[in-house]
């Protein structure tokens, strides 16, 4: 390692409380998701923006996975007196907070993201990153996702680093130099990992759908949860498989193992696999690491539709919570509750699209049940009120529940009917038709 950087480095060495301190009152600053997140300058920045010490201050965040100060409710409470936090993702701790009023979301596709702040201006940014190689740079390892590009869309951009012995090193477009950042901490705290993510008879129903779809050499874009896992099981017979994903999990690799994901075919980047953030277990963590076949790229980049469309045959499956005859899907919040995000999903929608053989599959259960015991169907005749559109009823390619897959871009409404409630529940079909039928619809 150059003496030099090594300097550089002692220079701008400082405990989490002297680093904060070189945040200015009146910025929009913002941190990663899930691992992105370092836990030492969050608590820092909660204690001073909690004391008064720093004001008008607006911080964003999303999916967070170790709760800090800044998810204290008393802590919480003394920083909006002068402070407004945001969430861009609401996972399970941001949802609680969003719907206590505490924090406010912000609307907006994961693509969009960095532009967005260019716009409205971003001044400060704590980020995690692996220790600094002898050039004298830093990775953002798991999670550029969206802050990568939110940082090099403002110039002067304050830059906080954690350094964290535990993120790994990735390859990739992720990464700052010493001569960058305004503080370094140091602060090796192990990364959060998930739990095996079971599934059950419907997912596996679900994946098995998806999976005839799927063509040797596809491009694969997999979310997190029981039905991507699923999915990941029913693929294990395809060959040629590639990865263009806004996120990497463990089911990839199982894939990889079984020599079904190659990369051969991908037309953008091919044999590498590319995301924006990875999440998983710490077998994910160490399987990229200075992993030369796995390159992390900024949302900005990965999500654009337009990259994802270079790639032939790129099959998206998502999540969302409620559609309607129309085909309109509501992801992101159940009415006017908000329960997760916008992500990523119509950027990968419009993406596949785009490309030639592209499929985007919306995955959902045909029913849920209340907190009383009945049981309703998630295929509605129309939305919850006050529901938030995720993806358009024009953008809408493929729902699918455990009953089978619904096709309805390019079908009229009278074809979309039919076809959604073919997949809907048996118990609920008549009353679908018949909700239709006063809706005009058939």
């Amino acid at each position: 390692m150059s003496s030099r950087w090594q300097e550089l480095y002692a220079q701008k060495l400082k405990t989490a409380d002297e680093a904060v301190k070189l945040i200015p009152h009146g910025v929009l600053m913002a941190t990663s998701l899930t691992n992105g997140q370092p836990p030492a300058l969050l608590n820092a920045l909660a204690r001073r923006m909690a004391e008064g010490d720093l004001r008008e201050v607006t911080y964003m965040c999303s999916l967070a996975v170790r709760p800090t100060e800044l998810h204290n409710p008393e802590t919480i409470e003394k920083i909006n007196r002068y402070n407004q936090l945001d969430a861009m993702y609401a996972g399970p701790i941001e949802r609680y907070f969003v719907q206590q009023g505490s924090y406010s979301y912000i609307p907006h596709r994961l693509f969009d993201g960095p532009l967005m702040t260019e716009r409205v201006g971003m001044g400060a940014a704590v980020i995690t990153v692996s220790p600094m190689d002898r050039h004298g740079f830093f990775s953002m390892g798991t999670n550029p996702d969206y802050l990568y590009g939110f940082i090099r869309h403002n110039p002067g951009c304050i830059i906080l680093a954690e350094v964290n012995a535990h993120m790994p090193r990735t390859f990739g477009n992720n990464y700052f130099h010493i001569s960058e950042l305004a503080a370094v901490v140091e602060n090796d705290t192990p990364l959060f990992t998930l739990p095996d993510i079971p599934f059950d008879e419907k997912d596996e129903l679900i994946g098995q759908f998806i999976a005839e779809r799927v063509p040797d050499g596809a491009c694969l874009q997999l979310g997190i949860g029981s039905i991507p896992n699923a999915v990941a099981k029913a693929l294990m017979n395809k060959k040629e498989l590639g990865i263009h994903s806004e996120m990497l999990c463990d089911s990839m690799i199982d894939l990889y193992e079984a020599g079904v994901i190659t990369g051969t075919r991908k037309s953008l980047m091919p044999r590498k696999w590319v995301a924006c953030f990875a999440f998983g277990s710490q077998r994910l963590y160490d399987f990229i690491a200075e992993n030369p076949m796995v390159e992390m790229h900024d949302s900005e980049f990965v999500n654009d539709p337009y990259n994802i469309g270079l790639n032939e045959n790129v099959v998206s499956i998502n999540a969302t919570l409620e559609v309607d005859l129309s085909g309109q899907c509501a992801s992101e919040a159940i009415g006017t509750r908000q329960y997760s995000g916008a992500g990523g999903q119509m950027d990968f929608v419009e993406g596949a699209w785009r490309s030639r053989g592209g499929q985007a599959f919306l995955a959902l259960y045909s029913t849920y049940t209340t907190k009383d015991g009945e049981m309703k169907s998630r295929i509605a005749p129309t939305l919850s009120p006050g529901s938030m559109i995720t993806t358009t009823r024009n953008d809408v390619q493929y729902i699918v529940t455990e009953y089978g897959i619904a096709r309805l871009k390019g079908f009229d409404i009278k074809r979309r009917v039919k076809e959604l409630i073919s997949i809907a529940h048996p118990d609920f079909r008549d009353w679908l038709s018949f909700e239709a039928g006063k809706l005009k619809y058939i």
